[in-house]
Formats: structure tokens, sequence, C-alpha cells
């Protein structure tokens, strides 16, 4: 894996804003032709025009006005609209008009990370199938290029695409599968934002108060106040052997975009995925701190011990699991499908009744299995002196059952604790159990 090293001096001098002369109303990339609005909520717009100059924004039955600030920035604020399968236009109008075109109303969704949110339908298995079923209107994508900022940036060079076999090729491959499941489940258009660096760390992301990254300066800054539902995150690859601070610098990052955007945004991310290439033993805490995040409310997980082919590859080829157990959590979550089982087994607690070991687990779904049909893999069992010996597993309703000849009196479990595990627990809906230990394990549920 390529290393980077990232400008993360959060000076923040004044914001960034166009270099044009404004004597003509200008519009952010974000807002364009073949973008998809936000149901249900307040579409802000705006923009740039002469300092005082009035300018209007019409939208089908809606008419608001606004005058230039003595900066030349203009905001009005459209109220909800509903997803209606129609295709719109919007007038902006003051000096000059801009006509956009092609506009859908339905469910828009930010993706961002380093390079496994990065890695593109092109680069992913099955890229030709993908590519050749890519005719999707429903489905409308901006890709924002790398760029780095001193201060946050008003707008970026970027543009509203329509969803097919030309386009996707370049377009994350997480972000699209996960947009698609949810355009198929939801029959609502999809927009979706793929704001990501391959190599990039966790910090270069965050704002906090008046301090704030590069990456978020350059790429995530420009983006608001545009209306999303929600935020999608693969990252941390980076970060291996931060252990704990990277929970820390998760809560920054998700309080910071959600204090940007001024709601409580859901925000899903993945565990990343086994790797060869890691120091001994720096990615199980990693683990440890990914799953520590979800006891930040509105937050989920999806795990992928079972989708690495091959162990010394970092970005895993099979993107399109990924993407749809993303959007498990969003059904669920924020969707309404109440009965729809959105995570693999979490570990809850950890019981000790004679020489064996009871796991107790979130997320069982309609039961426990072995993803093989072999004896359940991955388990260590350890007593007071805590050496750690490969340990007998059975499945007992909800629960696992730990034991080893070797430990007369265990008092700690620990499952898929390595940087290669190849665990086959899951529940029956298909979903892999994250890797965890039970001494001193700070990890959440999200139930």
């Amino acid at each position: 894996m390529k290393r980077f090293l990232f400008a993360c001096a959060f000076v923040v001098l004044g914001t960034v804003t166009p270099a044009t002369v404004r004597a003509d109303v200008k519009l952010p990339a974000v807002i364009g032709s073949h973008m998809v609005l936000q149901r249900d909520r307040p579409l802000p717009i705006w923009g740039w025009a002469e300092p005082g100059e009035a300018v209007s924004v019409t939208f089908e039955d809606q008419k608001v006005s606004a005058k230039a600030d003595d900066k030349g920035r203009w905001k009005v604020t459209l109220n909800p609209v509903k997803a209606d399968g129609k295709a719109h236009t919007m007038t902006i109008a003051g000096k000059n008009n801009i006509v956009l075109e092609d506009i859908l109303i339905g469910e828009v969704w930010l993706g961002s990370g380093q390079s496994n949110m990065e890695w593109s339908i092109n680069a992913s298995q099955a890229a030709k199938v993908h590519r050749a079923e890519a005719s999707k209107p429903n489905i409308r994508l901006m890709q924002i290029p790398r760029v780095q900022s001193g201060a946050p940036a008003a707008d970026v060079k970027a543009s509203w695409e329509v969803c097919s076999p030309k386009t996707i090729g370049r377009f994350s491959a997480v972000l699209y599968h996960f947009g698609d499941h949810l355009q198929k489940e939801l029959n609502v258009p999809v927009g979706l934002i793929n704001a990501s660096w391959g190599g990039s760390p966790i910090e270069p992301w965050i704002v906090e108060g008046k301090k704030s990254g590069g990456m978020y300066n350059g790429m995530i800054a420009p983006l608001q106040p545009f209306t999303v539902k929600g935020f999608t995150w693969y990252q941390g690859e980076s970060n291996v052997g931060s252990g704990m601070k990277y929970r820390d610098n998760m809560d920054r990052l998700i309080k910071g975009w959600r204090g940007a955007w001024g709601a409580e945004l859901p925000f899903y991310f993945v565990q990343i995925a086994p790797w060869s290439g890691y120091g001994p033993g720096k990615l199980p805490p990693l683990w440890e701190a990914q799953v520590a995040s979800l006891k930040i409310p509105g937050t989920g997980m999806t795990v992928m011990t079972d989708l690495v082919d091959n162990i010394r590859d970092i970005h895993p080829g099979n993107k399109q699991p990924v993407g749809h157990r993303l959007a498990l959590w969003a059904l669920a979550k924020d969707y309404g499908k109440k009965d729809l089982v959105y995570s693999g087994p979490l570990y809850k607690g950890i019981k000790i009744d004679g020489g064996k070991a009871r796991i107790q687990f979130a997320h069982v779904g309609g039961g426990l299995q072995a993803r093989d049909g072999k004896a359940l893999s991955e388990f260590e069992i350890a007593g007071k002196d805590g050496k750690f010996v490969a340990a007998e597993a059975t499945i007992d309703g909800a629960t696992v059952v730990v034991h080893s000849a070797a430990v007369a009196q265990p008092t700690q479990v620990r499952f898929g604790w390595r940087n290669t595990p190849n665990p086959n627990l899951m529940n029956k809906e298909g979903l892999p159990a994250s890797p965890f230990r039970s001494q001193n394990w700070q990890g959440g549920t999200a139930e």
C-alpha cells in the first residue's frame, strides 16, 4: 500500500471563493443539471452574483428570492418536495438566467474515505457485467476531484452525470452498489457524491470548530449546505497502528460533518479487510476502534472478513456485497425496513461456566451458522495467565460455547484476533461476525 503525507495544518484564514467576475449569477458545481434533490427536506440553493443583486429561484410551484450580500453570496431555501418520478427544471434569474434541466427528486448520499472507497467499477470484480447493466437513469453520479485547501473552498470542478455504461466505470464501486441497492428497494432516484482519496488517513477529513483538514476543505466543504440524506465511509488502512485513537478521530469526524450540515445525519462505515502487509498485531486494535465507533449514535458498520480472496491484496475486488451491506443499514435505520437483518453478529458479553465460556452476540438474525458448514474457526481461549490457545467452539442457540482441554479455568476469549483471519461464523442471513476480544472490550453493537 502506498503511503502519503498530507498537510493537516488546520489554520483557517477564510473561505476560498471562486476567482471569477460575478457580473453574472453563478452556481456551485453541486447544483446543476441532472442532479438529485433530497426528498422531504428543506433544500438550500445558493450561489454568487454582484453584491446587492436580486436573485430568484423557481422550481415547480415555488419561487423564492434573495439579494446577494456584500461578498456576492446569496442563498434561498426551497420547501421540501416529494419524489414523483419526474424530471424537473429549475430557473435561477438575476441579471442573467440559468436553467437547470433533468432534475430528479429522491435520496442523496455522500461517500468518502481512501482507496477502497475510491476503487472504481473498472478495477473491481465483474466490471464488464456491471458496466453492461449500468443504464440506470434514476441513479446520478458526482465525482469530486482530489483537492486539498488551506481553507474551506467554495466550489469544486465537478458535475452531475446520469449513470450509464459510459459514466459508471471510473466511479466508486462500493458507493455505486450501495446506491443501486437503495434505488431498487426504494424505487426512487438516488444521487451519489464520491469524495475519496486513496492512501489518505482520517485526519485531513476532520473539521472541528474553526480547525479543518485539507481534504475536508477542498472536497467536503464545497458541498455544503447541499441537502444529503447521510454519509458512507470506507477508510482506516492508513491509520492502522493508532488503536483506540482512531475511535476518537471517528467521533471528531462524525461530529464535525454533522455539525457542518446542521443535522444528526446517519453515518455508515466499512470495517477494513484483513491484510498480510500490516505489522504483527496491528490490525485487530483498529477493528476494536471501529466497533467502538458504533457507540456513536446513528452509526453502522459492515464487516467483510468473508470477502477476501487474496490476503496479500489490500483492495478486495468484490465490492458489490460491501455496498449492499452498507445499504442494509440505511434501509433498516432510515427507510423503515424494521424487520431487515442489517448486521452480522457483534460481541455482546461473556459468561464463564466451569471450564467453558459462553459468548453472547447481538444481531444473530435467524440464527448462527458456520459459513462453510465446518467447525467454527478462529476462536481462542485463555485463563488468568493470558496465554491464548486454539479453542473448540460450538453454536448453542444465539450463543457460542468455547472451551479447550488446555485451559481448565478460562477468563477470556478472542475471535479472529490477528491480521489475516478467515473466520466462518455468521448469521443465517449471510452476514459475518466481527472479530473481538472479550477482555476490556470497548466495542458497541448499534442495537
